[in-house]
């Protein structure tokens, strides 16, 4: 029996090593999920499919390429927010977003889009499959494109199309994986090294497109004897083993990356596309190195603007460096990330109350009981300054969040590709419970798929980002609490162990059962509301904002919520002044 259409692109993408399809089966979609279910690759069943596009943009991250699937219409919509976060990362992704049959196009059908419309603002490929001819070549192109360009791939699929006969192409179906050096010319290399050797204070700001680099990161350091910053994404790769790490900047970072950045002769920008203007110096001189060069100048002013590979550029430029003799600049900075880690300690010292933990507290209890391998996803908000400042990266440890798109729910949909991907890991998922909400209904998948994910929710029943956003912004929060259900409940309900944890001295004891647990596990930790997260560089404006919206607070009657929200938080503001 001659192959369809579906079978023979479930076999091109056997060819390209992919495992799952992370889909909602439906109509249009038959085809192929019947053509997967005699295949090698797995249909995961998840129960949206935004969720589905979330886990495989984490498989994706995590293991160079992954898929996802929608049917006609609503199907493939909900995909969309997992899809922008995975093109924003630069993740190798291809999307099949199933279509209404191809002779009802343009006519108004029942869940009818326009899949080129819909995706082009979050793909580097988005073609229509509508002949059999078009079929490998299509598919080699978009595959191409992903794994190439480092972003999303759109094919879109009409039902009717999927069960027409196959047939062969005359190109290429293989997928071509290079893997060129690419680093800046002799003559750049040269006048970075006369800039660096001039310039006597030097910081390293590193992002993830240092990642494959840590090593020579380090030399570089040691020669330069600079302090090394690096971005969220950076982290877990920059951090470890680094002598001369100071932490990161930005939102979600420390007082020491942004001091040592602004007192600097020269800051080297290695693989980050930092998009926090406000944090960035303006006062000093700024080196830029990117494998893509479309993205020099665009936060920062540039003295130089290169494009390279960041390990193949330090091992470069290496040899044309005169080592500096003088570490004054560099011990200064990192005496000062000393007493800026001790201040942050204060908070995991002060464990909290009862239902008024301290999410500082959770995070470096979790940090200290996970395993050295570990694979961290992370809620939007504030789960992600938790993460930030107190997951500490090993070398093996893992971290994945929504860093680009900044969406909400997405640690669990994470949690499941990875634990998929990657089933000999411990897959912790630091949960918002205002992110769990939103795709609570994905927790059935995690039971289905009998996968042993521990979800920890840090349950401040409030939108606590947005709370301090509108606070810094002079505005009392409003419609920001959240009335939750009993996550522990809903856990067992879904079929495994769910426990509310409500004293801060349970808290240790609660991590420790929730690992030790073979298979999926819920903890449902209620922490400080009034927490608050704030940034290395506290603004006047904000300053005032927040003094503003204490003030209408109070006016308000709402007296006890100010004094405890500076209750909780005065360490932390003394350690910012």
């Amino acid at each position: 029996m001659a192959k369809n259409i579906a079978e023979q692109i479930v076999e091109m993408l056997e060819n390209a090593n992919v495992k799952r399809i992370y889909a909602v089966t439906g109509d249009s979609l038959n085809h192929l999920n019947i053509a997967v279910k005699k295949s090698s690759i797995q249909w995961i069943h998840v129960r949206h499919e935004e969720v589905g596009a979330y886990a495989a943009a984490a498989e994706a991250e995590l293991d160079g390429f992954a898929v996802c699937a929608g049917s006609c219409g609503p199907g493939h919509v909900h995909l969309i927010n997992g899809v922008y976060e995975a093109h924003r990362s630069h993740i190798p992704m291809l999307v099949i977003a199933s279509t209404i049959p191809s002779d009802e196009m343009g006519m108004d059908y029942f869940q009818e889009t326009n899949t080129i419309k819909l995706f082009d603002d979050c793909s580097y490929y988005n073609q229509m499959i509508t002949r059999p001819e078009q079929v490998q070549r299509t598919m080699q192109t978009a595959i191409q494109h992903a794994i190439s360009k480092k972003g999303v791939a759109v094919i879109g699929l009409p039902g009717d199309v999927s069960e027409l006969d196959a047939e062969e192409a005359s190109t290429s179906t293989q997928i071509f994986k290079t893997n060129p050096v690419i680093r800046p010319s002799d003559d750049e290399l040269k006048n970075l090294a006369t800039l660096i050797n001039e310039n006597k204070k030097v910081t390293l700001y590193c992002g993830i497109g240092a990642s494959e680099a840590s090593a020579e990161v380090i030399e570089l350091s040691r020669v330069l004897k600079a302090p090394v910053g690096y971005s969220f994404r950076g982290k877990m790769a920059i951090q470890p083993n680094n002598p001369n790490e100071i932490g990161l900047t930005g939102l979600l970072g420390f007082p020491s990356a942004y001091h040592a950045m602004h007192e600097a002769d020269l800051v080297i920008l290695l693989g980050t596309d930092f998009p926090y203007q406000k944090f960035m110096p303006v006062k000093n001189k700024i080196v830029q190195v990117d494998e893509s060069p479309e993205r020099l100048g665009r936060r920062a002013k540039l003295e130089m603007g290169l494009t390279g590979d960041i390990k193949q550029t330090i091992m470069a430029l290496l040899p044309m460096l005169k080592e500096k003799t003088d570490a004054d600049f560099l011990n200064e900075q990192l005496a000062f990330y000393e007493k800026v880690k001790e201040n942050q300690l204060e908070y995991v010292k002060d464990f909290g109350k009862e239902d008024a933990i301290q999410p500082e507290y959770v995070a470096h209890t979790l940090d200290r009981l996970a395993q050295k391998d570990a694979i961290f996803t992370v809620d939007t908000g504030m789960c992600c300054v938790w993460g930030a400042r107190f997951i500490t990266g090993t070398g093996e440890r893992k971290m994945l969040g929504s860093f680009n798109h900044g969406s909400m729910a997405n640690a669990m949909p994470m949690a499941i590709g990875a634990s998929l991907a990657h089933p000999d890991k411990q897959i912790i998922a630091m949960c918002g419970d205002g992110g769990l909400s939103m795709l609570l209904g994905d927790m059935a998948t995690i039971f289905q798929y009998k996968l042993p994910i521990k979800l920890i929710v840090f349950n401040n029943r409030t939108l606590g980002m947005v709370k301090l956003e509108m606070e810094v912004g002079g505005m009392p929060d409003n419609e920001t609490d959240m009335i939750n259900p009993d996550f522990g409940l809903v856990a067992q309900a879904m079929g495994y162990p769910g426990k509310n944890v409500h004293k801060p001295e349970d808290v240790e004891n609660a991590i420790k059962e929730c690992f030790n647990h073979n298979g999926p596990y819920l903890l449902n930790i209620f922490t400080n509301p009034n927490a608050l997260a704030l940034p290395p560089k506290i603004e006047f404006d904000q300053v005032l904002g927040m003094t503003k919206s204490m003030a209408q607070l109070m006016l308000g009657g709402k007296m006890d919520e100010v004094l405890e929200t500076v209750k909780s938080n005065y360490k932390h503001i003394k350690g910012m002044l």
